[in-house]
């Protein structure tokens, strides 16, 4: 299988486009939409901060932004290193281009590319000071996990950090009733199918250390989903709208692999997604656990 290859999917009631028949979530401009606000609350959950690692970056330094999507993380980086008098290059890169920004309407010191992080340029061997990617938990089997962390280490130079953040698929605790109950079991069985990492925590620390990374640190951070008007009100996790949003993301994967004994059409799944919202909204004390992973390349 060719984890690179465009997945377009056109039905009676989706259009999304694929940009992977791997990746179980669509890339495209909805798609990028729900990553941007998604956004806010991953970085509120870190504290408000863009990265954990104990950066020391000078002018000049290269920094990598693997699985880029919109650039958000990149442009905002770029922008707090440069309000404290350090411009940093910043390549920004993912499967496709159809998320990225339009050209001309970011700065000149970040560039965007279609790569793949299984497969980086050769010339890019000992190049960036900092490698940061965030959730393609949903894209990687055990075989393309290990081939992004050797690629990874292999880019960044000698002393050079990487940071993954994640979210632990193994830790929904938003089966509450019974549509989110089948939404959870449906998605453990097309992760099963897709060879999807849920352990992901647990996997990657022991994973980075065998490929020869040292100082290898896990921090959790849980972030609510639904049940309090709080959470809403103050942007520290999801409402039941938006993480029903993200796992309509998944719908056509789902139906294409014959809905797994749940559902059997899209208006099913619609359904599904939509009383699972309900669930969650009624529902207190659900999360999602989200984790940075940081580690070196020994020098």
């Amino acid at each position: 299988m060719d984890e690179n290859a465009p997945d377009k999917v056109t039905s009676v009631t989706s259009q999304r486009y694929y940009s992977s028949v791997q990746y179980l979530l669509p890339a495209d401009r909805e798609e990028t939409a729900r990553l941007d606000a998604q956004h806010l609350i991953i970085v509120k959950a870190f504290e408000n901060r863009l990265s954990l690692a104990p950066l020391n970056l000078v002018a000049g330094d290269k920094v990598l932004e693997s699985a880029a999507g919109s650039g958000i993380w990149a442009l905002e980086f770029s922008a707090e290193k440069h309000a404290n008098g350090i411009k940093v290059d910043i390549e920004c890169i993912d499967l496709s281009s159809k998320q990225f920004p339009p050209t001309g309407t970011y700065p000149s010191n970040i560039n965007f590319s279609v790569h793949s992080i299984s497969s980086l340029p050769l010339s890019w061997t000992d190049t960036f000071a900092y490698a940061h990617q965030r959730l393609i938990v949903l894209a990687l089997n055990d075989s393309l996990w290990r081939q992004a962390i050797a690629e990874l280490y292999r880019v960044l130079r000698p002393g050079g950090y990487l940071e993954l953040v994640e979210f632990e698929t193994k830790r929904f605790h938003c089966g509450v009733g019974p549509s989110s109950n089948k939404l959870c079991s449906l998605v453990d069985e097309l992760f099963a199918e897709k060879g999807i990492i849920q352990d992901v925590s647990t996997y990657l620390c022991p994973l980075l250390e065998e490929i020869g990374f040292v100082n290898v640190r896990c921090e959790v951070r849980d972030v609510p989903i639904g049940g309090r008007q709080c959470v809403v009100q103050s942007g520290a996790g999801y409402t039941g709208e938006q993480w029903g949003e993200g796992w309509m993301g998944v719908k056509v994967p789902v139906v294409k692999g014959g809905g797994y004994g749940v559902v059997n059409t899209e208006e099913e799944f619609d359904v599904l997604v939509r009383d699972s919202v309900r669930e969650w909204n009624e529902s207190k004390g659900l999360f999602t656990s989200f984790y940075a992973i940081l580690a070196n390349k020994p020098y």
